[in-house]
């Protein structure tokens, strides 16, 4: 029979520790994923190099244009928008925002169909100028595949785009 010096035993002892507790996170992280929607793990905001931004809530998306986006344009005097019901692809334009400096296009950041659209835009276009990120939002969308979220940039991602863009 070995003999094992006290060091020894601890070592052991603490390794065992180790790994029931590393087999315990496993089984808890995987089970706590369990019966989540992957919809509900794609909560959060999410942005394109073309300054749109995708507010994801559930299998709903807010989307409409960044502040860069309409500090960019300038005075915003017409949006162009969708009819609820219509679908589209990810990279697909589905309005167009005109200001006193130019027309642009704006695309989908995801696929999906309209579920709703900002009405007040049409008689408010300056809205966007104001609160381009809150209460200016284009059209609200049903998600049709959550992994072209991972396509999209995070805030951070966004701000170092912003920035690098600006120099």
């Amino acid at each position: 029979m070995m003999m094992m010096s006290s060091a020894s035993v601890a070592l052991a002892n603490a390794a065992r520790r180790s790994m029931a507790h590393q087999a315990f996170l496993r089984t808890s992280v995987s089970s706590s994923f369990r019966g989540t929607p992957v919809s509900a793990r794609w909560m959060g905001t999410y942005y394109t190099p073309a300054h749109e931004y995708c507010k994801v809530d559930g299998k709903t998306a807010t989307i409409g244009i960044t502040d860069f986006a309409q500090a960019a344009l300038g005075d915003i005097v017409f949006v162009d928008l969708p009819t609820p019901g219509d679908t589209f692809s990810a990279k697909d334009s589905f309005g167009s925002v005109e200001s006193v400096k130019a027309a642009s296009d704006v695309y989908a950041p995801i696929s999906g169909k309209v579920l709703e659209v900002n009405e007040s835009l049409a008689d408010e276009p300056g809205l966007v100028n104001t609160s381009a990120e809150t209460d200016a939002w284009f059209i609200k969308m049903e998600l049709s595949d959550e992994k072209e979220l991972e396509g999209l940039m995070s805030a951070e991602q966004y701000k170092d785009h912003c920035e690098k863009e600006a120099h």
